[in-house]
């Protein structure tokens, strides 16, 4: 016997949908330190394209995560409005085509940028020491 109107379809429901939300969330969080990380060595390595590509993943999924939990929010609450019946028709299908067309817009953007606007070259020539300074390196003992 199949019925929609059961408690236990309504508990699971808001349980799998909040832990699928909140995955993403966590996602984003871990996409955060990552991308802090490519920060903080950005200037050592050559990381232009990972550094946007890591930024978009991080968008994305604060996007996602926000989208689903906001649809059980306003399934569960039974909110209406225009924003609300925006986000209960939300095609998930098309908005993964538009985060597709993102990442490759986003990619193609930052490997231009650093073909063409020499963003390595100009971030290597600052890392290089003046005439005359010492170049640091390993100490006694390391």
């Amino acid at each position: 016997m199949k019925s929609d109107d059961s408690s236990l379809h309504d508990i699971t429901g808001r349980i799998g949908t909040t832990v699928s939300g909140t995955f993403l969330y966590a996602v984003a969080i871990i996409n955060l330190v990552i991308l802090a990380g490519i920060w903080k060595v950005f200037r050592e390595m050559r990381v232009y394209c990972n550094l946007a590509i890591t930024g978009l993943s991080v968008a994305v999924a604060l996007i996602v995560g926000t989208v689903e939990l906001l649809g059980l929010v306003g399934e569960k609450a039974d909110l209406h409005g225009p924003f609300w019946d925006w986000i209960a028709n939300l095609d998930l299908n098309v908005l993964g085509y538009l985060i597709v067309g993102l990442f490759n817009a986003i990619w193609n953007t930052a490997v231009a940028a650093r073909k063409f606007g020499r963003i390595e070259e100009k971030w290597t020539a600052q890392l290089q020491p003046a005439a005359g300074e010492a170049v640091p390196g390993p100490g006694p003992g390391r």
